[in-house]
């Protein structure tokens, strides 16, 4: 059975990292996505050591942290920031907790992305970020993103980075929203052929009833609410063995207008019933 997580972007305009923690334990997560910018405001007024000890004593764990973003095709100075924020992550999950950073490629709109050059700079910038994660025992999900501006959109590419990366702490993020904002989830062979132990983590979320040319992440809504087969999706993800987490991950401004406590309770009200086949 998957576990039952949440990602802070769901509620990362009306919420802190420190409400966030208070209210997905009392609605019964079992894992919390922390964001870096989150975590950042956190330690603005407390220590990792302090969140170290919110987890120590409840049910809810840490996963790990979200997100890395825009790996591939950079500037000497634009990597080296990328690599003080690895850094980060990886003190952050020493202390703290959690052993997974998703990590995001390049977005960029107009952007002239050839495939084989995607390739070979994802993978040799997953290389070295695997390299120096490897050293706090910290794993790297690589998530395709289905914009149009993305280098990476769909998972066949992304599987086709993670294998050539050879990497046992490199792996896959499978987000609903964008896997369908690729191709509609119109196909489910490539998830059927991806080994159960290179997904990382599931990422929930259904959409509005739109065109693929009109829809935003601001349309993601809670499961079950959307055109998304994630029945479909669950049942294959089950069949394949997959025990993870199922990471509720939304970025709706409406559901920002709303107290956070009715998102996490809707939120898990509507995720549980996709944690099994």
């Amino acid at each position: 059975m998957m576990k039952l997580g949440f990602n802070e972007a769901t509620c990362m305009r009306n919420s802190t990292l420190a409400q966030d923690v208070v209210l997905a334990e009392r609605f019964g997560y079992d894992y919390i996505e922390i964001r870096l910018d989150m975590l950042q405001e956190w330690l603005q007024k407390h220590t990792l050591s302090e969140l170290a000890d919110i987890f120590a004593v409840g049910h809810l764990k840490p996963w790990g942290y979200n997100s890395l973003e825009d790996i591939t095709f950079c500037d000497s100075e634009s990597w080296a920031e990328k690599r003080r924020q690895l850094a980060f992550a990886c003190h952050a999950g020493s202390v703290v907790g959690g052993d997974c950073l998703v990590v995001v490629p390049t977005i960029c709109q107009g952007g002239n992305f050839p495939p084989g050059e995607t390739v070979k700079d994802s993978v040799k910038r997953l290389r070295e970020m695997a390299a120096v994660a490897e050293e706090s025992q910290m794993r790297l999900a690589f998530e395709p993103i289905g914009s149009a501006g993305c280098c990476v959109r769909s998972l066949a590419m992304a599987m086709e980075i993670v294998d050539a990366v050879d990497r046992s702490n490199v792996g896959l993020v499978v987000d609903a929203f964008n896997l369908y904002l690729h191709d509609q989830w119109r196909d489910l062979t490539t998830l059927r052929q991806i080994p159960v132990e290179k997904i990382f983590v599931y990422h929930i979320d259904d959409a509005d009833n739109l065109p693929l040319a009109t829809l935003e992440h601001c349309h993601r809504l809670f499961p079950g609410n959307g055109v998304i087969p994630l029945h479909e999706i669950t049942h294959e993800l089950v069949q394949k063995g997959y025990e993870g987490i199922c990471s509720l991950e939304l970025f709706n401004p409406g559901y920002w207008q709303m107290a956070a406590s009715e998102v996490f309770a809707i939120g898990a009200e509507k995720t549980r019933p996709f944690l099994t086949a």
